[in-house]
């Protein structure tokens, strides 16, 4: 099936109708692919086609090769650190970050999304640094969601709270924030609460899996091991089953763990190897 993103050569060929469109006769120069110089209107138009339409790793190649062009091109850098972050290259992205930090050149929104490197990389601190740096003025969904995360990671409940809640009113797509609001809740052992924006998360996006594990699993930290009334496939309810007889079974419960797995397996429409060798497993008293 033919992917729905440009490739890179694509997305030069729409450049150049955009610019024909404007007037003037396409010359070869137009037509070659990146590798000689550009002149600044043409590579920020290619620039914002990579960055809205390209594959990642194609972003990446473009971007690494028009640096190696022009260091001095601080978009084209940004370009670099933002493909870099969306090619899950988060350590590189914090480096490019950092090198336009140095430059003077770094925006508030580029310090949002240096915070987001450093902590998907690990770096706690730094990403905390960078968020404290950012003026209260700037109220972005991205920035609260960080600092939900990072208020998560300190355990700092109250300010984790009011930051879910603000990143939750400034976007229109807040399933993925209450997901993790609820997971937040779960850790301090506020079971009815977690299980509250679980629901949310799944009103809120019906196909959000990790929603529904969340859910599930929670409900049986409880002693709650009946499935909720939510939307989900066979394979689906099969794995939900699944993760709830693992609950089952933390819990000293194997004989109920037992007939989730059977469950497990009899509703998934293929063969369920997990709950399979899970079960045979539990059934020789070894553990899950």
């Amino acid at each position: 099936m033919q992917s729905t993103k440009f490739t890179l050569q694509a997305s030069l060929l729409l450049s150049a109708s955009i610019l024909a469109g404007c007037g003037g006769e396409i010359t070869d120069a137009d037509r070659a692919l990146p590798g000689g110089d550009l002149n600044v209107l043409d590579a920020t138009g290619i620039s914002e086609i990579m960055l809205d339409f390209a594959d990642p790793e194609e972003a990446v190649a473009y971007f690494r090769n028009s640096v190696a062009q022009d260091p001095s091109r601080i978009d084209f850098k940004r370009g670099l650190a933002i493909s870099l972050g969306r090619a899950g290259q988060h350590a590189e992205a914090a480096l490019i970050y950092e090198t336009i930090e140095e430059a003077g050149e770094l925006t508030t929104a580029d310090r949002v999304a240096m915070a987001d490197a450093y902590i998907r990389n690990g770096g706690w601190e730094q990403g905390e640094a960078a968020l404290d740096a950012i003026p209260p003025t700037h109220e972005t969904y991205d920035r609260y969601r960080l600092e939900a995360i990072v208020a998560d990671h300190n355990e700092e409940w109250s300010k984790a709270d009011s930051f879910y809640d603000i990143a939750r009113g400034l976007t229109t797509a807040p399933a993925n924030t209450l997901n993790n609001w609820g997971f937040s809740k779960r850790i301090r052992g506020d079971f009815e609460d977690a299980e509250n924006l679980f629901r949310q998360a799944l009103r809120a996006d019906p196909s959000l899996f990790r929603a529904k594990v969340n859910l599930v699993q929670t409900r049986a930290m409880r002693g709650e091991y009946q499935l909720p009334v939510i939307p989900m496939s066979d394979e689906e309810r099969a794995l939900l089953y699944y993760e709830a007889a693992k609950v089952a079974v933390n819990r000293g419960d194997r004989d109920i763990a037992r007939g989730l797995l059977q469950e497990a397996i009899d509703f998934h429409p293929r063969h369920f190897a997990a709950a399979t060798d899970a079960l045979q497993a539990l059934s020789s008293s070894v553990g899950l």
